[in-house]
């Protein structure tokens, strides 16, 4: 039996006028389900485009990414698209909530795509927002949120289809320490409480000390960071 996510040299370049960037070069990680993963690295040095691959926004050039045992990228576009909806969920470094929708209704966004029960999803949404601390906070739109509540809403969003693999893109990146560790925390306890499994790429090597396993991005492949 394989390990909840594996990457078995997963090779990706680029070409910038006219000349290839090898980014990932032969990433090789597994992970497993419930794991709390953080990933460190220089500027410049893939933790992104690591983060696209695994979470199929972006195919590899060369290797293999299995989940639960299945290979991804065997997959047709449409089964790839059906297989990001359902099983992961994204926080990026900029929350991109609809400024026109209220914070209960950003959340409850995947599941009306999906044409789930509106009714049904928002109620949902609005458990999810309590479950991060913005029960008085769901009818307000973007606009009247701080930063670090508007991060705390696209994390609800993340988790609105209870994803399988939770994957986070310096989730802190335009915060204050103070509230951005007060977003790692969150993570942490949806992880610990969820036992949804994450890959957290954050630059703040103090946060990423605090994730149980710690990973590094350098000269193109992943290795265990001390």
């Amino acid at each position: 039996m394989g390990a909840f996510l594996e990457i078995q040299d997963v090779f990706k370049s680029y070409f910038l006028h006219g000349k290839r960037i090898d980014v990932l070069r032969g990433v090789n990680v597994a992970i497993e389900k419930g794991e709390l993963v953080s990933l460190v690295g220089a500027s410049g040095s893939g933790k992104s485009t690591f983060l696209h691959v695994v979470g199929t926004l972006d195919a590899p050039a060369a290797g293999v990414m299995r989940f639960e045992g299945k290979s991804v990228f065997d997959m047709n576009d449409g089964e790839i698209a059906e297989f990001r909806n359902r099983t992961i969920g994204f926080v990026f470094q900029s929350h991109y909530l609809l400024p026109e929708f209220t914070a209960a209704e950003n959340v409850a966004m995947p599941a009306m795509i999906r044409r789930q029960d509106n009714g049904a999803a928002l109620t949902r949404a609005r458990e999810l927002l309590d479950r991060v601390g913005l029960r008085d906070r769901a009818d307000h739109r973007p606009g009247e949120l701080s930063g670090g509540e508007s991060q705390r809403v696209a994390l609800a969003r993340a988790l609105m289809l209870q994803p399988a693999l939770l994957l986070a893109d310096e989730p802190t990146g335009n915060l204050d320490p103070s509230t951005g560790e007060g977003i790692h925390q969150l993570l942490r306890e949806v992880n610990r409480e969820l036992g949804i499994t994450a890959v957290i790429v954050t630059h703040n090597e103090t946060l990423a000390q605090s994730m149980p396993r710690r990973l590094r991005l350098k000269a193109g492949e992943v290795v265990a960071a001390g």
